[in-house]
């Protein structure tokens, strides 16, 4: 077509017939270019809007609202352009090498587009999906975009330059020490997602706690080079991934996954308030249900093996007696085994710990038959609230340090 118009400017006694019949070339091509986008854009694309919008189905939203069909037909314009030139400028070598290499990096950068588009539609509907919650997809398709940006980046210079990409992937050898420096923590950050994925050690929605980075909260995103937490009180904090590679933290999937959740608290007992129980005491404890086996059970045993001492009982130092402390702990167990919401199937016991200043601690170990954290705080509390309110029916006190309305009070009652 060039040749034509030329040879068809020159019947016309046109002076400067070839430059003239090149800048036609060009206004024609540019000019289809922009009718072709003018149809696509102002038809087609609000056509494929108007079907996302009615449709019920969640990919036709994703593709339009991350662009992917946009960078599509933006890539489709640059293959036009580049027939354009192969059936118009075909002979102007300057000018149609020029043009051609301008189309080709124009192709090569909408397909990069069109492929962060497609990760990005892939990601969004499954999001929702199991897979997404076993594998870090973020950190991967991130991997991915920065992987294919370095090998298009590679291609564009190598047909800027006129070099095969060869010639600039041997170049590349030397400057691998640079490279490793520059993206040191996208490739940490890879290689950490590689091994949390492979090792199932971290997942999307897993209660993470990692107080080195006051991290305490659930895992809301996990990219290439960071992992974000929100945490309790609706902060987000943010980790480096490959710190949790080299650093260690707690995952509360497995406590999720149980279907239980740990009671371990202690209630400090002033040891002043524990004795024997008279027998006028266990007649009294007898009317507790709860109680009622263990009491006889436990009085059947103490009277057998009294009996067979043949001793003086009326001092305690001699034989076995029933202790208001030890007749509360069995109480409290078997409360606990007769909670409802106490799980039967994981450890359950009340223990005594080391005695100290603080008292005698006699701690709880259980476990709820719920793992969420409101239900739970209420099951302890409700357990506790209890134990303070029954404490009184077996003798006991709890310890508690003196205070200065104590001190106000006994220097009070000295001065009367």
């Amino acid at each position: 077509m060039h040749a034509y118009l030329i040879g068809w400017f020159e019947t016309l006694n046109l002076p400067y017939a070839p430059q003239i019949a090149l800048l036609a070339v060009i206004g024609i091509i540019l000019l289809i270019s922009l009718i072709v986008h003018g149809l696509l854009h102002s038809i087609a694309l609000p056509f494929l809007k108007r079907f996302a919008e009615r449709s019920s189905r969640q990919w036709p939203k994703s593709i339009i609202d991350k662009k992917l069909f946009s960078r599509f037909l933006l890539l489709m314009q640059g293959v036009l352009l580049q027939i354009q030139l192969e059936l118009f400028l075909q002979g102007n070598e300057p000018v149609f090498s020029v043009l051609m290499v301008a189309s080709q990096v124009w192709m090569m950068i909408f397909s990069l587009l069109m492929f962060f588009s497609l990760l990005d539609v892939c990601l969004e509907l499954s999001e929702k999906s199991l897979l997404a919650h076993q594998l870090p997809l973020r950190g991967i398709f991130q991997s991915l975009k920065l992987i294919a940006a370095l090998l298009i980046a590679l291609m564009v210079i190598s047909v800027l330059i006129g070099k095969s990409p060869l010639v600039l992937l041997t170049g590349l050898g030397a400057m691998t020490a640079v490279l490793m420096l520059v993206f040191k923590d996208p490739i940490l950050g890879l290689v950490a997602g590689i091994q949390l994925s492979a090792n199932n050690m971290l997942k999307m929605g897993d209660w993470l706690d990692m107080p080195k980075y006051g991290a305490d909260g659930d895992v809301v995103d996990i990219g290439l080079t960071t992992v974000k937490v929100r945490n309790w009180d609706k902060t987000i904090t943010t980790i480096p991934t490959y710190a949790l590679i080299s650093d260690s933290f707690k995952n509360w999937r497995g406590m999720s996954e149980s279907g239980g959740r740990r009671i371990k608290r202690s209630i400090n007992i002033d040891t002043t308030s524990i004795h024997f129980l008279s027998e006028q005491n266990i007649a009294d404890l007898k009317r507790a249900q709860l109680l009622t086996p263990y009491l006889e059970e436990k009085s059947r045993e103490v009277a057998s093996y009294n009996s067979r001492l043949q001793c003086d009982l009326s001092t305690p130092l001699n034989g076995r007696h029933m202790t208001n402390i030890g007749t509360f702990r069995a109480w409290l167990e078997a409360w606990l085994r007769a909670h409802p919401q106490i799980h039967k199937e994981m450890t359950l016991m009340v223990r005594q710990l080391a005695p100290g200043s603080e008292g005698l601690p006699v701690e709880i170990y259980a476990f709820t038959n719920t793992t969420a954290w409101l239900e739970y705080e209420k099951i302890q509390s409700d357990i506790f609230d209890l134990i303070f309110a029954v404490l009184p029916e077996f003798g006991l006190r709890v310890h508690q340090s003196p205070t200065g309305n104590d001190m106000r009070n006994m220097r009070l009652s000295s001065a009367e």
